[in-house]
């Protein structure tokens, strides 16, 4: 065989050998992993919020309940209702506004707090956590009774400390809402404490070295340079906390005795539970809850959103 012949014949057995098999994707593979739990929190989430936005719209009170009449049809009856009510505006008005303080009360506390714990050393720096994490930890019916014991108008250190005598912080309603909002930061500040803790251990040190030489203070320091840097870590505990303090109940519940005098200290989630179970309007009830539900998702998105550039960004 020549030459010519031995490479005509080595050309049609590569021409004839298959050729490599695509590789696929992933396909379905990841859904699968997934399915137990989007399961589960379909049964936990999806059918609930069925149920929610269903009794939303059908005339359902003690009577349907029981099985006495049955339930009708609204349409949007009960929204219209509860837009027309004027309490129902000002309680979400309260609900921003103290949500908003809190928010910002929160992470400004955790914040510095975060800070602090990069200066000190480790026993004081273990201690802090601890007590942090404790406070993290302390149910919310617990937490609020504690704090109602020490502002108590007759038996509370805090206001034999401050010279108060027997002023009552939960007769008032802005000092209802300040007393609770203390409450709400104490529990809520350790969670960002620890997350932008974390972010700061997670910047190089020679950043920080080399803004310190340049002269900058503390707090130029955490305004050009962490900040900038901890930025996504900052969208998320913002946005949690917002959620979180938006949908604030057992604090104000236990603390004002079910929303203040002349209900002066609702916010939207007492205000349903009122509407619900103390006045068995359960369809108004499930319609505050929906608004609740459009609020809380639309800042969702945003916090998706604002998650999304920083990711393309970084």
């Amino acid at each position: 065989m020549t030459t010519h012949d031995a490479l005509a014949e080595r050309g049609t057995v590569a021409k004839a050998r298959p050729a490599p098999p695509r590789r696929r994707g992933p396909g379905w593979t990841p859904w699968l992993y997934l399915a137990p739990a989007l399961v589960v929190l379909g049964g936990l989430l999806v059918y609930p919020i069925y149920q929610l936005g269903l009794i939303s719209f059908l005339e359902y009170t003690q009577a349907q309940v029981s099985g006495g009449e049955p339930a009708t049809f609204q349409g949007f009856g009960n929204y219209t209702t509860l837009f027309a009510d004027h309490q129902f505006w000002q309680v979400l008005l309260a609900t921003v506004v103290f949500a908003a303080a809190c928010v910002v009360s929160t992470l400004a506390v955790g914040c510095a707090l975060a800070v602090l714990l990069t200066r000190v050393r480790a026993l004081p720096r273990l201690a802090l956590m601890l007590a942090a994490l404790g406070a993290w930890a302390t149910p919310a019916v617990t937490g609020s009774t504690v704090w109602l014991l020490l502002f108590d108008p007759d038996f509370g250190p805090v206001n034999r400390v401050l010279g108060l005598g027997d002023h009552s912080w939960t007769y008032g309603r802005l000092s209802a809402f300040v007393l609770v909002l203390l409450e709400v930061v104490w529990c809520s500040f350790p969670f960002v404490m620890v997350t932008v803790y974390a972010g700061i251990r997670a910047v190089p040190s020679e950043v920080l070295e080399a803004a310190s030489l340049d002269g900058a203070s503390q707090w130029r320091i955490w305004r050009s340079v962490l900040a900038p840097m901890l930025r996504p870590i900052l969208v998320v505990v913002t946005i949690q906390s917002v959620i979180w303090d938006f949908k604030v109940f057992t604090q104000i519940y236990v603390m004002t005795n079910g929303g203040g005098i002349a209900g002066q200290n609702l916010v939207l989630n007492v205000y349903a539970y009122q509407k619900a179970f103390a006045s068995s309007q359960y369809s108004l009830g499930s319609a505050i809850g929906v608004v609740m539900l459009v609020i809380l998702m639309a800042v969702t998105l945003v916090y998706l959103r604002l998650l999304r550039r920083q990711g393309e960004e970084l």
